[in-house]
């Protein structure tokens, strides 16, 4: 019996994102991940932490992940690369600026918010 496709159109963006990661896990090969976050929630964020790091233990594979999101940068082991006006370097996650600045934010909203109204 043939396998049919998902069909991707029945679920939301981040679902057919994440169920297509998946799919395509067990190919070894380079991915390269544009601000996938922009499809996914807080939870889907932590599913496709363990789809990478599933990729990354089954071997042949390596991930480059560009992102805005502090979730999806603690991948564990991780080389972090922050990119910015002084070009590229190496940086521990606790110190990549998108984390400071997220912290800060949720730590007083009002502090930014005051800026927007």
């Amino acid at each position: 019996m043939p396998v049919s496709e998902p069909s991707f159109h029945e679920r939301s963006h981040g679902e057919s994102f994440l169920h297509l990661v998946a799919a395509r896990s067990r190919y070894p090969g380079l991915w390269i991940l544009d601000e996938p976050e922009s499809a996914l929630s807080s939870t889907g964020s932590l599913a496709l932490i363990r789809h990478q790091q599933d990729i990354l233990d089954a071997g042949g594979s390596q991930v480059i992940l560009l992102t805005h999101s502090p979730i999806l940068a603690s991948l564990p082991g991780a080389a972090i690369y922050e990119v910015g006006p002084w070009g590229y370097r190496l940086c521990a996650w606790e110190d990549l600026d998108l984390v400071r600045d997220w912290r800060s934010f949720l730590e007083a909203p009002e502090r930014y918010l005051r800026h927007l109204f």
